[in-house]
């Protein structure tokens, strides 16, 4: 079993934990309503203490019951992870697409260093054999006439001066 694969069986067995012991424990039973918000809770021992309290503010919605309260904070808690998993998802997606681009950058640059590192020395091979085919002749190209090193042209042709 992979590192990642204990991690999540640790992370479920605690959620599970989290939801069952509650229930198992009995926490609650002497409530009327064992599970209902901390908000309803707060307001039941603020106007115990000090039972002239007046809120600072109103909500701008009162759900008609209990369950339609229930249902709009659930659709609350569904957008919220829908909204947070687009986020962690699109700079996941966005990480990866970067680390491909650069990947695909270094095998293009590999390449591309490795042919220019092949034509350096197939040029360099190529000065090497020139330089040694005119040591052998007797032609040091020094004519000032560079640009005449086609092989068509004689050797004649390339040590005449040229005619402007």
């Amino acid at each position: 079993m992979s590192r990642n694969a204990k991690i999540n069986a640790l992370l479920l067995f605690v959620v599970a934990a989290l939801a069952v012991l509650p229930l198992a424990l009995g926490l609650g039973d002497h409530k009327e309503e064992p599970f209902t918000g901390a908000d309803s809770e707060a307001e039941t021992a603020i106007t115990e203490i000090r039972p002239d309290y007046e809120p600072w503010f109103s909500p701008l919605y009162e759900p008609p019951s209990g369950e339609i309260e229930s249902a709009l904070f659930a659709l609350q808690a569904a957008l919220g992870a829908g909204v947070l998993a687009y986020y962690f998802g699109l700079h996941r997606g966005r990480r990866q697409g970067e680390l491909r681009a650069l990947a695909q950058r270094d095998t293009t640059t590999s390449t591309t260093s490795t042919t220019s590192t092949t034509s350096t020395a197939a040029k360099t091979s190529t000065t090497a054999r020139t330089s040694r085919s005119s040591e052998k002749t007797g032609n040091t190209g020094n004519t000032g006439n560079a640009a005449r090193s086609h092989p068509s042209e004689s050797a004649s042709e390339a040590s005449a001066p040229e005619r402007t």
